[in-house]
């Protein structure tokens, strides 16, 4: 990423160090909100450290494969402003597409879950990365190289709406102006989307927009009548070990690729979503909300 590039993230990231991290933390103690934890923090924090390593080893690997598919891009002309809107929506997109893929399929889960393994909400819940996400998370851009956008505009724009996705992990903000949500996502969207609540699971997966959740169905309000609980659905017995946080899931699939059973199922634990079992012993979120339907 040039410098030009570099300079405006600074410009744009410096707010959320400098002004909203410590903001919410002064209103979570003078409110009594308990919104921050120092052990949880310090988890967030290195989550991300060891997530930026990974990232910064990989940039290479990453914008090669954008320059090689930019190579073949379809001759496609484009106004400045067309441009950069037409990147932000496509980028959005296929964020949400990725998004959706690593909450429904186990691998995925398996490497995104560190984002939601935390019971707190707060911004520094926002630097909790997904540490092992950027082996694969550029060739999801692959697409916006064809279509003729620059690999360094592509991982520039992602760097933007990554920097918003931070911004709505903040119970400090109980509500925006109702058409914002019809197009933004808000908070009280990305509360929901953190929540182990059964009716909360994998909704909610804009990064900036909520159109893509409103369009194909993942969307789901904030409900008054149910309170969010943070986290994952089972929560970890060592949440703050440096290395379980990260692996647990995969741990947990090498225990269910143990199990007497079929090649296939055994493929099943890896590409089904979450929860999945060939005995029923363990439910998916959509196995799960079914239950939850008939009984009310």
């Amino acid at each position: 990423m040039d410098q030009y590039h570099q300079t405006i993230l600074i410009l744009f990231s410096l707010p959320i160090y400098l002004f909203f991290i410590p903001l919410e933390l002064l209103l979570s103690h003078f409110n009594g909100w308990k919104l921050y934890t120092f052990k949880e923090t310090m988890m967030n924090i290195y989550l991300n450290i060891v997530n930026f390593g990974v990232d910064i080893s990989l940039r290479a690997v990453a914008l090669f494969v954008l320059v090689f598919f930019a190579q073949h891009k379809l001759p496609i002309a484009y106004n400045p402003f067309w441009y950069w809107f037409l990147l932000f929506i496509c980028e959005d997109f296929l964020f949400w597409l990725e998004h959706v893929v690593d909450h429904h399929v186990r691998v995925f889960w398996a490497v995104h879950v560190t984002h939601h393994s935390s019971p707190e909400y707060n911004l520094s819940t926002g630097f909790r990365s997904s540490v092992f996400m950027p082996f694969y998370r550029y060739l999801y851009f692959i697409p916006l190289a064809l279509l003729g956008f620059r690999p360094v505009d592509i991982l520039f724009m992602y760097a933007i709406t990554q920097l918003y996705g931070i911004l709505v992990h903040t119970q400090a903000l109980k509500q925006v102006p109702k058409w914002i949500g019809y197009i933004l996502v808000t908070p009280a969207h990305h509360r929901v989307h953190h929540a182990s609540n059964t009716c909360y699971l994998d909704k909610n997966m804009g990064m900036a927009l909520i159109i893509w959740d409103r369009i194909f169905g993942t969307f789901q309000d904030e409900l008054p009548n149910e309170p969010i609980r943070y986290g994952i659905v089972k929560p970890l017995d060592d949440a703050h070990h440096p290395t379980h946080i990260i692996f647990h899931e995969w741990q947990a699939i090498g225990q269910d690729l143990r199990k007497p059973t079929t090649l296939a199922n055994k493929i099943r634990y890896l590409i089904k979503p979450p929860g999945w079992s060939h005995d029923g012993s363990t439910q998916t979120a959509k196995q799960m909300r079914n239950d939850l339907s008939q009984k009310q």
